[in-house]
């Protein structure tokens, strides 16, 4: 499987992919919804921490640069991380800022409050 990805050991992909980029992802997520932007513009920040990720496998750990499948699956495992992310704190923002209109409703999403 590792030989589909594009890179050389199991830990590269945990160190990089998870840990590194998914952290990125965690904290592009989280400034997007921070800031009000809407929700598409994690998908263009994810392509390019999939090019980040694919460069840093291919640089450090003399990986495969140029595996497409690697580069798509990374990239979904960020896209992925960002819009929960996202998600998560728009929730909470909404629930911060307009108290008298929204309460929780789970962990992704809110509701109006009832009268």
């Amino acid at each position: 499987m590792l030989s589909i990805l594009g890179v050389p050991s199991f830990i590269v992909t945990i160190g990089v992919t998870v840990v590194l980029l998914g952290g990125a992802a965690l904290l592009t997520g989280n400034a997007l919804a921070a800031t009000w932007r809407p929700m598409w513009h994690a998908v263009p920040y994810s392509l390019l921490l999939g090019l980040v990720d694919r460069f840093l496998i291919w640089g450090l750990f003399d990986g495969d640069g140029t595996s497409v499948s690697g580069y798509l699956i990374d990239t979904a495992f960020i896209l992925l991380v960002a819009l929960g992310v996202y998600r998560i704190t728009r929730a909470r923002k909404m629930i911060a800022q307009y108290p008298w209109l929204y309460v929780r409703s789970g962990l992704f999403s809110w509701r109006e409050r009832q009268p």
